[in-house]
């Protein structure tokens, strides 16, 4: 969403890693053509380690880590003394910020922050959701007197938010609604208080199914979750969807992931790349009237984002000596709402296994890692209806999603033709998408293959090189 590019080519794969500098973001674009840009974010993983993904932001407002940084006039103290703490807080976060990096480098002590007794410590103290309350109200505020004062001034918002994530402990309003039984049935609150607090759990891969109460509380609190999220987000959008407003703003909400419950063993955000983790939420609200009310079944990537916003903003990136073209008016996604999709419905997805909670399954369930092939990439290629799911170098399955929504039955062996023309198309994906990485952005886009040992041992049995 920040890139438009593929993660095989951004390389900011790790918690560890930091985003090439001539990659620029959306924010650095548009900030170099004259927008305000400012975030409003929750995600620690954004907001507080050092990944490069704020730059271009003249302004990031960060709710997460143990210090958040908030708008001035979000505070309720009287204004000397809300100088002063603001003075402190700037202190105490030049301090903190170094100490939370090292959570992302450090395999001890991302492994002492999962133990259960200091998972409380930084889920609730250390704001690990943020404040998705406080950073949307002051999210509206901003957007109030953008309007009512700076018209003229273009203007770029970034909301990131959290509240569907571990640990679930929605309000009781949601809870009640969602998870009726909750209050009154003990064994379900022991369970969630102490899941709560397993947080090397919310990744693992499943040795054995959830029991059926288990698989229930985990899904009706994540539905409370989201519809507490959802309850928050109304006001914000209430005012994007005036008429005064949205004749000349562009409005796109998206999940950047979805949440494995179980399904497939798998818990979490990682290691997969089935539908219940890259299926996710999009809807744009373009200015004006244009495609009001209109559902889009085709498939598309999520990195289309960057290119619809840029387009709309009329910045076009051509080609330098480090950095290739990219069209962004042939990728935006208002092509495939007027039914002219570029891509022919052709996405792909790629999920990178996180070392961090590698290196923590090798001590603690080193047995779970080979069963489930954990430290093995994972790749797919959607078109239309159809989809293969690539484990590198293990096994490729295939999959009618009109058919089989939840990827339950692996056709790969029963349709061959498709199989094999699927598997093509993600080959000459991952050769293009290794060819426009930072590193081989030279005179003729030579490839540099030495650095990614696994990927030169495909693109070799597949002949592309000796």
């Amino acid at each position: 969403m920040f890139t438009g590019e593929y993660p095989t080519t951004h390389q900011t794969l790790q918690a560890h890693h930091r985003l090439d500098s001539r990659i620029k973001t959306a924010a650095t674009h548009l900030s170099e053509h004259g927008y305000k840009t400012i975030g409003f974010c929750n995600n620690p993983l954004v907001g507080i380690l050092d990944n490069g993904l704020r730059q271009g932001f003249n302004t990031f407002y960060n709710y997460g880590g143990a210090v958040p940084s908030v708008p001035k006039s979000s505070s309720v103290l009287p204004k000397p003394i809300n100088a002063v703490w603001e003075w402190y807080t700037q202190q105490l976060r030049k301090l903190s910020y170094p100490i939370q990096n090292a959570f992302a480098h450090s395999d001890f002590l991302f492994q002492l922050s999962l133990n259960p007794l200091f998972v409380p410590l930084w889920s609730k103290l250390a704001n690990f959701k943020g404040n998705t309350a406080r950073s949307l109200q002051d999210t509206f505020n901003y957007l109030q007197e953008m309007h009512r004062h700076h018209r003229d001034q273009q203007h770029f918002t970034f909301v990131n938010l959290m509240e569907p994530h571990l640990p679930y402990s929605p309000p009781d309003t949601f809870v009640d609604k969602y998870a009726p039984y909750f209050k009154e049935d003990r064994e379900v609150r022991d369970f969630m208080r102490k899941y709560n607090s397993q947080a090397f759990r919310w990744l693992l891969p499943l040795e054995e199914r959830w029991k059926k109460m288990e698989a229930a509380m985990l899904n009706d609190l994540y539905d409370a979750e989201v519809a507490y999220q959802d309850h928050l987000l109304a006001p914000v959008l209430e005012f994007l969807t005036r008429e005064d407003v949205a004749e000349n703003t562009l409005t796109i909400i998206a999940g950047d992931h979805g949440e494995g419950l179980g399904e497939h063993s798998f818990m979490g955000h990682s290691f997969v790349a089935y539908q219940e983790l890259v299926h996710v939420p999009l809807m744009v609200k373009f200015p004006g009237e244009v495609a009001a009310g209109k559902r889009v079944a085709e498939a598309v990537s999520t990195r289309r984002i960057f290119h619809t916003m840029l387009d709309y903003a009329g910045i076009q990136i051509h080609e330098t000596e480090t950095q290739p073209a990219t069209d962004v008016k042939q990728l935006n996604l208002l092509r495939t709402v007027q039914s002219n999709d570029p891509e022919n419905e052709l996405v792909f997805v790629e999920a990178y296994a996180p070392n961090t909670f590698l290196s923590m399954m090798e001590t603690h369930t080193p047995q779970l890692i080979e069963s489930f092939y954990c430290r093995l990439n994972r790749r797919a290629v959607v078109q239309k209806t159809e989809k293969l799911v690539r484990i590198d170098g293990v096994q490729d399955e295939l999959f009618d999603l009109a058919k089989d929504p939840h990827e339950l039955h692996d056709l790969a062996t029963e349709r061959t033709p498709v199989t094999k023309k699927l598997a093509g198309k993600l080959d000459a994906f991952m050769t293009q998408a290794f060819a426009r990485r930072p590193d081989t952005w030279q005179t003729h886009h030579s490839l540099n293959l030495e650095e990614d040992e696994n990927l030169m041992n495909q693109l070799r049995g597949l002949g592309y090189i000796e």
